[in-house]
């Protein structure tokens, strides 16, 4: 039995076999830098789960048994660090198309409700602020929306749906939006903050691997997928934003992070301005 404060050697072998797993899982490239980020961050599953060994929790998660396991080493992989209207010029260009789906004038003639996807949603910032931004146009039309939001990470979700946050979290926030959709915690709540019920039930939040094909239904006018792609290699990019690109509605938009490209890779987006792009 090992106890709580043992350290464990990672060797070379174990982490090319995790690596090699969490590739073939959900296509997240670590690489040798990564090395000291899966060993700080699997070491907490090996005392919790009382393995021996890097190499034994290798063999139990690869097992039939082990499912559940490999879930939650992929959710402890996962790298979830986001704020609200994190680039925030995104939601002023998102604020700028909007109207035009609200109204029904929507690119590519759909009659459908408009659609917004985002892909790595980790804890809810990003589609909450989406919610946000649609209520601040058109709030009459909040309801005309459908806000989807996946991650691979089922713990990320969790905390997302419940729409808590710390207020240290809130800090691109305005005072008039925190009183908007916002509400005050109290009791052993003081200092958190939750989304208003309006805006937490435009949001639809579920566990998705962006390396699994998308279901039918995966149609949307917008896509978000920002500080994602970089956890990918060039070739599971490029096949990423073929998958986006498909999903969307003709004239529909696509969101990458402000550190990401598109150049280099094959695609059929027409570029409208740094990290934005349409179809």
């Amino acid at each position: 039995m090992r106890d709580s404060m043992s350290v464990y050697e990672l060797r070379d072998i174990d982490f090319e076999r995790i690596s090699r797993l969490v590739y073939e899982q959900c296509g997240i490239n670590l690489h040798d830098g990564k090395r000291e980020l899966v060993k700080a961050r699997l070491s907490k599953r090996l005392r919790e789960g009382n393995f021996s060994s890097f190499g034994d929790y290798y063999r139990y998660v690869v097992s039939d048994e082990g499912t559940d396991e490999l879930i939650s080493m992929i959710d402890s992989l996962s790298t979830n660090l986001t704020y609200f209207f994190r680039e925030d010029s995104h939601f002023r260009k998102l604020s700028e198309v909007l109207p035009a789906m609200l109204s029904g004038a929507r690119p590519g003639g759909s009659s459908a409700k408009p659609r917004i996807w985002s892909a790595g949603c980790s804890t809810g910032e990003e589609p909450y602020s989406i919610a946000m931004t649609v209520c601040e146009c058109a709030e009459e039309f909040q309801a005309d929306i459908k806000i989807v939001a996946t991650d691979i990470s089922t713990r990320v979700l969790g905390l997302a749906s419940k729409g808590i946050f710390a207020k240290e979290k809130l800090k691109n926030i305005s005072p008039a939006m925190l009183r908007k959709y916002f509400q005050i915690g109290s009791g052993p709540y003081e200092g958190f903050f939750r989304i208003k019920k309006n805006v937490r039930e435009m949001v639809q939040f579920s566990r998705f691997n962006l390396m699994t094909p998308p279901p039918s239904n995966f149609v949307f006018d917008v896509i978000f997928c920002r500080n994602v792609l970089i956890y990918f290699d060039k070739e599971t990019q490029a096949a990423l934003v073929r998958r986006f690109y498909n999903c969307l509605q003709k004239g529909g938009y696509f969101f990458a992070g402000h550190s990401e490209s598109l150049t280099g890779l094959d695609h059929e987006f027409k570029y409208i301005e740094p990290s934005i792009y349409r179809k």
